[in-house]
């Protein structure tokens, strides 16, 4: 059994914003990595516990290199840096499932701790076919047009919530209650990385019975723009971006490949 663990650092305990900023202008942000290293250590931990003879984890937030490599497990395979020919590097079909430690709710939200879709200072929201998406949906079904699913999700109360609702079956660990984009009542980060241990072991006996994430292809992508001149650039430059609105852009992608 092989998996990879894809590591954000919002959704982390004791993680919140900074008004006007994200987590990268946070007093918060030397901590959120610490934290990071150590719930995806205990993941992994989780995952050879459980018989894994392979984990990858994976280092995504904010162009990578965030988190402290030494205090992973040393039985990691650690991938990081940038420019890799497609998400989730280092996994094929043949892996058993991807777990997504430390994400984050979508835009739109209500109340979610640092709440975005890939870039807060950027956009409004991401359609998929018509239904709001953000890095959860999109990430698992990248691993989904390979055939491997979505096993486990640690995030805030509404980002756990958001991995139930798009991959049923699986187990969430909430790392704290969130009660704003940088309000938030945490558990202890000790007692979240042990819940991670725990929980994430019984998501291995079930990776048979959970099925690969996939939307119905092709895809009809949406983006809506914060600023009108960024819809304009996309919808005039070379990405086959067509205007929906003054904000928004739409554009028709064979596989979520594609948009990467």
């Amino acid at each position: 059994m092989k998996f990879v663990v894809a590591v954000d650092c919002e959704g982390v305990a004791c993680a919140v914003g900074s008004p006007g900023g994200s987590i990268n202008q946070s007093r918060d942000l030397e901590f959120a990595r610490l934290q990071a290293t150590r719930e995806a250590d205990a993941a992994a931990r989780g995952l050879f516990a459980a018989g894994a003879e392979q984990v990858i984890v994976w280092d995504n937030h904010n162009g990578s290199l965030n988190l402290h490599y030494d205090q992973l497990d040393e039985r990691c395979d650690i991938a990081l840096g940038v420019n890799f020919p497609h998400r989730f590097p280092g996994m094929d079909e043949t892996f058993s499932g991807v777990a997504f430690v430390g994400y984050h709710a979508m835009d739109n939200t209500l109340d979610a701790v640092i709440c975005h879709s890939f870039s807060s200072a950027s956009y409004q929201y991401m359609k998929v076919n018509g239904q709001e998406v953000g890095e959860m949906a999109i990430d698992g079904a990248m691993a989904g047009e390979r055939g491997v699913p979505v096993i486990f999700a640690s995030s805030d109360d509404k980002g756990a919530a958001e991995a139930r609702r798009f991959f049923p079956g699986i187990e969430t660990v909430a790392t704290k209650h969130a009660m704003g984009w940088n309000a938030a009542v945490s558990k202890h980060p000790k007692r979240a990385v042990n819940e991670i241990y725990e929980t994430i072991q019984k998501s291995v006996p079930r990776v048979g019975t959970l099925k690969p994430f996939t939307f119905e292809t092709p895809l009809t992508f949406e983006i809506r723009h914060k600023r009108i001149e960024a819809a304009q650039a996309a919808s005039r430059g070379s990405g086959g971006w067509e205007r929906v609105d003054p904000y928004t852009v739409r554009r028709t992608l064979k596989s979520m490949h594609d948009y990467f």
